[in-house]
Formats: C-alpha cells, structure tokens, sequence
C-alpha cells in the first residue's frame, strides 16, 4: 500500500481524516506484559534499542494489540551521545547517566564512526516497515538538540535542567557548538530513517518548557529548524512532526519558526488554543497520561473534550506526553474504542 494511504500521513499532509488516527508516545513500554518478557531477555535496555530484532519485537507489539495507526521506531533519544562515546548507562530506579561534557569534550567531539553506529537501529526501521501491516504508517524519531545537550552537560536528568542552562550562559559559543553538532548528526540520523522506510519523523524537545523566550528561540526553535531544514533539502517528501514540550505560548510561532508540518502539544496547552494551532496546520495530542491511568469517565471525558474541539480539523490523536508504567492495557484498549467511535 502507498504512503499516501496511511491516514497519519494524510493528515500530515493537511488532511482532516475521520476518526482521527491515533498513536501513542511509549506506546511499546512498560505497561505491557510483553515487553516486560522481552526486555527482561535483552538484557540492558541499550542491548535491547540495538537488537533489529528485539527492538522490532517491541515496536510490533502494540500494533498487534491495540491497532494502532501508526507504530514508532522502538529507541531511545540518547542513542546520538551513545554514538559519540558519552558512556551512555541506564540504571535501574535512576534513568539514564552519562559522562558529563566540558568545553574541552565539546571541542574535541567528531562524528565519525556515528552512522555506523547507529547502523542497527537503521535495520530495525527496514525491518519493522515490512512487518508492519500496509496501512499502518511507520515514525522514526529523535531526540531534539536542546534536551540532549541537558543530559549530556549534567550527565543525567535534573528538574529543571539548571545545570545546562547555566553552561548555556556561562559557554555560549560552546553551548552553540554542541548544539549544531547534535542537530547535524540528527539530521542525518532521519535521512537514514527515512531512506530505511519511516513514513514521517518526530523530534522530541521533551525540555523545551524550562525555557525562557529568548533561549527557547536559540536554543529549542534554531537546532530544529537546523535538522528539518537538512533533512527537507535531502528528502523533500520528509514529514516531520516538531512536539516542544511545555513550551505553552511560545507555540504560536513555533511552527512556522521550525518548519515543521505538525506540532505535537502537551497536556497542559488548553483546547482553545490548540484549536487556534490547529487552524495554521496538523496538530498531535494531547490527552494527559494520567487520564489513561485514572480510566473510567475521566478518560472518556478526556477524550471526548479534544475530539470535540480539534476533531474536525486535522488531528493526529494522542498522548500529551508518554504513557506511564501504571497505565491498564484495558484502559488504552477503551481509548482506542472511544477514539474510533466504537465505544460511545
């Protein structure tokens, strides 16, 4: 089947599409018994984003389940700092931990050897496309450059991502070096997605929202318009969907300053001004997880509110952030429901 008849495309493409498509972030995690089996048989959580086997194992796994209309490639966003041998680790109860960068480790990084790397995660995106049923559209992703730099600057996760911004302030030119560097290699990291058999991609700014306005702009809006403006040189026909977590009002321009074809919105962005969003192109979102955890009337009401509000326009549905470990795989099976109208 053409790329052309998969709804998450049409919409990307500005199509109102009804119901909606819909997809969920983590939609391949925790809160599925199995992938629980099969990450307990990877090994480290790194074995199991480098095995084109088992990562397209897990990526198929909610496909299989719920239907989706799309799966995600199954990675992770510090695959890159990986690459360029930050000693990424992942740590039980503690998330991920890097070695930390300085301005001499700034200076002294270099791609080489990156897409080699990167090379397994490339075979599990052919893999999964031709496992993938033909209307079932296929998403790569990375992480975008500003929430890389956070982790790879503290060498872990911190609330407020104090740390990078400090260095941000402190090393400007630096800062700026590391993020040209993470878009650059990013960008050839969705080249190689998207030659693989990704229909579209999606850039995860999950730190955008600790942000000030002008940061946002240089730090969150100009790395990414850096990799889409790359990737569309390469790839006209790249779809790239641009999801700037927290980001609240700094939204408006957020499109159009980045150049992506759709913007992803978080839980806390209200109905009305997504609606407004929603009228300059594609918007993705934006139930809160909680919702999914909760069940009942408080997700049919969830639901039923963004429907209502963004349903006639085109709207990819989901998430407005990732699904927890706690949410019932009953209750995403009633959301799937809900969503297509089969439950109301």
């Amino acid at each position: 089947m053409a790329a052309q008849n998969r709804k998450i495309v049409d919409v990307l493409d500005g199509k109102t599409v009804s119901p909606p498509p819909l997809w969920l972030m983590r939609q391949a995690g925790r809160y599925l018994p199995e992938y629980r089996a099969t990450r307990a048989a990877a090994g480290s959580f790194l074995d199991l984003c480098y095995s084109p086997e088992l990562a397209t194992e897990v990526t198929l796994q909610p496909i299989r389940r719920y239907g989706f209309d799309a799966a995600i490639l199954f990675s992770d966003i510090l695959v890159i700092p990986d690459a360029l041998k930050r000693n990424v680790r992942f740590e039980e109860g503690h998330g991920p931990r890097l070695d930390p960068i300085d301005v001499d480790g700034i200076l002294a990084l270099e791609g080489e050897g990156v897409a080699n790397h990167l090379q397994p995660v490339i075979e599990a995106v052919g893999r999964i496309r031709a496992a993938l049923p033909g209307e079932t559209a296929l998403l790569g992703f990375c992480g975008a450059p500003w929430t890389v730099a956070t982790y790879m600057i503290a060498g872990h996760g911190t609330p407020d991502q104090a740390p990078a911004r400090l260095f941000a302030y402190r090393e400007p030119e630096a800062f700026a070096r590391l993020l040209d560097i993470l878009a650059d290699l990013s960008a050839d990291y969705l080249v190689a997605q998207i030659d693989a058999g990704a229909d579209a991609v999606q850039i995860f700014d999950s730190w955008a929202g600790v942000l000030g306005e002008k940061e946002f702009a240089d730090y969150a809006v100009r790395p990414v318009r850096r990799i889409i403006d790359s990737v569309k040189s390469r790839r006209p026909q790249a779809r790239i969907i641009a999801f700037a977590k927290g980001a609240g009002l700094l939204l408006k321009s957020y499109r159009q300053d980045t150049r992506a074809d759709a913007i992803g919105l978080d839980w806390s962005v209200p109905l009305s001004f997504a609606a407004d969003l929603q009228k300059e192109g594609p918007v993705q979102g934006n139930l809160d997880p909680m919702r999914v955890v909760a069940g009942g009337k408080a997700l049919d009401d969830g639901i039923d509110a963004i429907l209502q509000v963004l349903g006639n326009g085109p709207l990819i549905f989901n998430l407005g952030h990732g699904i927890t470990p706690q949410a019932d795989p009953d209750n995403v099976t009633r959301l799937v429901a809900r969503v297509r109208g089969e439950s109301r």
